[in-house]
């Protein structure tokens, strides 16, 4: 039986984290997109904050090409040796959802999860790791949107989880997909 992928996408605060805690609780193994980043703003010996994770995104995309997230998680998939299904944390951009979908196929669920930007905003403002004002909030959408057309895999997504109350609504809502999709 081939590997099957489970590939989050949506804007930050929407919920793909919580998604991905649901899962690894289940056994399932993950990747994770922003840890390349947090890698390099460690290598470089920045401070962990949004700018220098805003910087270090993107000066890896400029010297490296914009599918260069997508190779090195491919490279981690890669070293998972089992049949168990991969939750990819954190797909950004149009170059990746298209590697994705070019490497892996159908056996590649995207799954976009989305939640009003208001609540996102309070979301990210009350996390307790790398928390974000509205103003950082908005600046880190935007870049997102702009820089990594990350709408394209949001509007492509094979399909949507909404998040709009609480933790138990969208682990629900993530266990009726696994049975959707006969992934267990």
């Amino acid at each position: 039986m081939e590997q099957k992928l489970i590939v989050f996408v949506g804007m930050p605060g929407a919920g793909k984290s919580m998604c991905v805690e649901h899962l690894k609780s289940k056994g399932f193994n993950s990747v994770y997109f922003g840890g390349i980043t947090i890698d390099e703003i460690k290598k470089r010996g920045l401070e962990l904050n949004p700018e220098n994770e805003k910087i270090v995104r993107e000066d890896i995309r400029k010297k490296y090409g914009n599918d260069v997230y997508a190779k090195r998680i491919i490279d981690k998939i890669k070293l998972i040796n089992n049949s168990q299904p991969i939750v990819v944390d954190g797909l950004y951009s149009w170059t990746e959802y298209k590697m994705f979908k070019s490497e892996y196929g159908d056996r590649s669920i995207i799954v976009a999860v989305v939640a009003p930007r208001s609540l996102r905003h309070k979301r990210l403002s009350l996390r307790p790791v790398r928390p974000l004002n509205d103003k950082q909030a908005t600046d880190r959408e935007y870049s997102e949107i702009e820089k990594l057309e990350k709408g394209g895999p949001i509007a492509n997504a094979d399909y949507y989880l909404t998040n709009l109350k609480n933790i138990d609504d969208l682990q629900q809502a993530i266990d009726r997909l696994l049975t959707e999709t006969g992934i267990n």
